[in-house]
């Protein structure tokens, strides 16, 4: 399970918007999550490192939480575990500049559940190349959110219609 710039402080333009989204879909993250932690399925969070590069996420973490507000609640419902993974990115890919690659093929990972925000930019970057990297991708409709329905419907359609890739909601997700 990837889970895609969830823990932020929210301190960017159009936050305020993308949040309210985000908002809406921690619960269904939290329960997806674990889930896999149950069925041993690895849980690695990717987050932009914003152009801060002497970030490091265990100070993401924290500064998500000092925030506080709906960016300390949704951090604290998605608490990152000892045992999860992290990658920093620079842009809006997963797998751009990071070693995402190399964890996946280290813990043997063919398949990929990814959630978070924005579906219609960085989840959508990542699910296109985690398919370019022969990964079986699945983008749970209830996981995921953008800055309004309407992106977020659009870009639904779009990983089903155009990309083929599944948007089977969390609770059906079998491991």
């Amino acid at each position: 399970m990837l889970i895609i710039d969830m823990i932020s402080s929210w301190d960017f333009p159009d936050a305020d918007k993308l949040l309210r989204g985000a908002h809406g879909i921690v619960d269904s993250i939290s329960t997806l999550k674990s889930r896999c932690r149950r069925a041993e399925v690895p849980v690695i969070y990717a987050n932009d490192n914003r152009g801060r590069w002497r970030s490091n996420f265990p100070e993401l973490v924290q500064r998500s939480l000092d925030t506080g507000g709906a960016a300390a609640a949704i951090t604290r419902a998605l608490m990152p575990d000892p045992d999860d993974y992290f990658v920093l990115k620079p842009s809006q890919s997963a797998f751009f500049g990071t070693p995402l690659e190399l964890l996946l093929q280290h813990l043997n990972i063919r398949r990929i559940v990814i959630v978070g925000v924005a579906s219609d930019q960085c989840v959508l970057s990542t699910a296109l190349d985690a398919r370019m990297r022969s990964l079986d991708a699945i983008v749970p409709s209830d996981c995921v959110a953008s800055q309004t329905r309407a992106r977020h419907s659009a870009v639904l359609r779009q990983f089903e219609a155009v990309h083929r890739l599944p948007t089977t909601p969390g609770p059906r997700i079998r491991f």
